[in-house]
């Protein structure tokens, strides 16, 4: 099984090509226009479900599964928690509970970015589970941008997860730290000397202990699509 998030700056049905080439199951995609705008070169695998949230039809949270996995918003999803949105992926031999994140709501006077993450911790407190949980987006955060006295910032939210074995791919299968990473995922202005690691999946113990492979694209090969780099996350579980 495959998933994939990449904030693919708007524009999805030019691009859609080049991150399908990868052959995700589940693919996540922040800045991505309305389903209805779609309409995809031949040659382009259809996409088996798709969602999407947002409140701009040009720039919203899209997912999209593949083959037999299938997807279903959750009832208690909450549309204020600007676009963090709970799904049951379900069909493909293996069901779980995926948060679709891009953490992005500038009205929210609270903050815009880490925030929106940390409130819908608590919000979905009784849904993010020890078993079966993945959590992928663009969470516009990292630990170097921890403000010490501000509550809910990017540490707080991987300590938070931590608590429920709910662990970062990349940094697992990397060996890496939070706020030291070697693969930036995202090149602000599309410069490769303004890099930042921005976009992650965390996934429950019983996940992180199938993973195969966690692949950051290179800037040289992405660069002419978005500022951001896909995160591709390969686990060792048989597909219906």
């Amino acid at each position: 099984m495959k998933i994939i998030t990449w904030n693919c700056n708007m524009a999805f049905r030019k691009k859609a090509a080049a991150i399908l080439a990868h052959a995700p199951d589940v693919l996540v995609v922040p800045e991505c226009e309305h389903p209805s705008r779609l309409s995809f070169p031949e040659g382009v695998p259809p996409y088996t479900d798709a969602l999407w949230f947002g409140s701009n039809a040009s720039k919203g949270l899209g997912i999209f599964s593949y083959g037999s996995f299938r997807l279903k918003k959750i009832r208690s999803h909450n549309p204020d928690l600007k676009l963090i949105a709970p799904i049951t992926v379900y069909g493909g031999g293996f069901d779980f509970t995926l948060f679709a994140v891009w953490a992005n709501n500038p009205e929210d006077p609270d903050g815009t970015y880490v925030e929106q993450v940390w409130k819908a911790l608590h919000h979905y407190n009784k849904r993010i589970n020890r078993k079966q949980t993945v959590l992928a987006g663009d969470f516009n955060s990292n630990t170097i941008w921890d403000r010490k006295y501000r509550v809910g910032n990017h540490s707080h939210v991987v300590e938070k997860l931590a608590k429920k074995k709910i662990q970062s791919v990349y940094h697992l299968h990397h060996n890496q730290l939070h706020g030291a990473e070697l693969h930036p995922t995202q090149y602000m202005y599309r410069h490769k000397d303004k890099p930042y690691h921005l976009d992650y999946c965390f996934v429950s113990k019983d996940l992180a202990d199938k993973i195969v492979s966690v692949e950051v694209g290179e800037f040289d090969n992405w660069c002419r699509y978005s500022d951001h780099v896909p995160l591709i996350v390969h686990f060792n579980i048989d597909k219906a």
